[in-house]
């Protein structure tokens, strides 16, 4: 079983918001970029949401994301997993990325956003410990991945809104 290794972070120094998945997926990782997969809801809320849709080239849309505050990264640096999905992941091969040193270097963002379960869940058991009582609103939003369908575009759009919305 492979390991893979996440992306570093997309973030302005002024973020205030921080979207985090679990692990790049296989389409990702071989394009080198975050929800790579053409059927990854992720990018059209973005362009719905804030102007970076998937018709903008990546470095325009994750120029978008800074823009508006919004930082990306993923919870996990590296594991052992088969494929692309969260319940791939080899538990007891995960190691998380260090979000001491990256809270530190972003001290306005104050808002978290799960890109799904796995993501909040290996944020809670490895990271939130860690962060010493940091002040920070965490909120999970239904997954952007094609695997989640059971919400449609328009409710997890719907669901999404809230990472502009204050």
């Amino acid at each position: 079983m492979p390991q893979v290794c996440s992306f570093p972070p997309v973030a302005a120094s002024d973020a205030r918001v921080l979207i985090l998945g679990s692990m790049p997926g296989e389409a990702s990782l071989r394009a080198g970029q975050y929800y790579a997969h053409e059927r990854n809801a992720f990018w059209r809320i973005m362009g719905d949401l804030i102007g970076a849709g998937p018709a903008l080239p990546y470095l325009a849309r994750l120029g978008r994301l800074q823009a508006a505050g919004i930082a990306l990264w993923d919870v996990i640096a590296d594991c052992r997993r088969s494929g692309s999905l969260d319940a791939d992941i080899v538990k007891e091969s995960v190691r998380v990325n260090h979000f001491g040193g990256f809270f530190a270097a972003h001290s306005g963002i104050d808002r978290v956003y799960f890109n799904g379960g796995a993501a909040e869940a290996h944020f809670r058991r490895h990271v939130l410990p860690g962060l010493d009582g940091r002040s920070i609103r965490m909120l999970r939003l239904p997954s952007t991945s094609p695997a989640h369908a059971a919400r449609s575009y328009a409710e997890k759009l719907a669901a999404w809104s809230v990472i502009v919305a204050e």
